[in-house]
């Protein structure tokens, strides 16, 4: 019997262990020491810079190849963050390329991104990469972050913003599988995650989608919005 029961409570204990690795980074604590400066008032606070790495939903491109910045959710969060911390010093710095994918991001990330010293940052590339084979999107999505991490900035990944001429609600569509992997590599890293796709299947599923977007595929101010509310759950004090 207790030869049995050794093994046993091994199984339980390697579980027991996964459970607790396979996790996304908690939301309350992992930008705590960023959270710590936000509040933190002049002469001893220091500026946070959060720069948005990705295609052209954070670049800001509306329909007609309009580029509405400052209604683009790197820029919303800005206001939103600063409702919250009167006393920070916070720097948005986009990145980002209307058309690009990661595999093309994650060539330029050492010179046009980490140049940047991003304190947080965010990566937005789901939307382009499904016309990517998936395998070398996960490769290039994981050098960013373990170029990163090694470097000790705060990362949380974004799934996708959707296109109209996908249907977002059926399972096998080709914006799944990519945002699958997007939450197994923030669980894999232990690192943030910001699911506004599953926020946009919501209100596809209320028949409501297009009241979100600015054209078949890029948000408008409210689907901006509905972005910055996600990114917002990992900024509450």
């Amino acid at each position: 019997m207790k030869r049995l029961f050794i093994p046993f409570l091994l199984i339980l204990q390697v579980s027991f262990v996964k459970a607790q690795t396979a996790s996304i980074a908690d939301s309350a604590s992992y930008l705590s020491e960023i959270k710590k400066e936000l509040v933190t008032q002049w002469p001893k606070n220091r500026t946070i810079n959060l720069v948005f790495h990705g295609h052209s939903v954070p670049a800001g491109f509306w329909h007609d190849h309009e580029v509405h910045t400052l209604e683009s959710y790197p820029y919303l969060i800005l206001g939103k963050l600063k409702d919250q911390y009167p006393y920070a010093v916070i720097n948005v710095i986009v990145t980002a390329i209307g058309g690009e994918n990661s595999l093309k991001g994650q060539k330029r990330f050492e010179t046009e991104v980490l140049n940047h010293k991003p304190d947080v940052l965010m990566i937005d590339y789901a939307l382009n990469d499904r016309f990517s084979d998936i395998n070398a999107v996960k490769e290039a999505w994981e050098k960013m972050i373990q170029t990163a991490l090694a470097q000790n900035i705060k990362v949380i990944l974004l799934t996708s913003s959707p296109d109209q001429r996908l249907d977002i609600l059926a399972p096998g569509n080709p914006l799944e599988a990519h945002v699958q992997q997007i939450k197994q590599l923030a669980e894999k890293y232990r690192i943030g995650l910001a699911d506004p796709y599953d926020q946009f299947k919501k209100a596809a599923a209320r028949g409501e989608l297009a009241n979100y977007m600015s054209h078949v595929n890029h948000p408008n101010k409210k689907g901006h919005e509905l972005i910055v509310n996600e990114l917002l759950k990992w900024f509450k004090k």
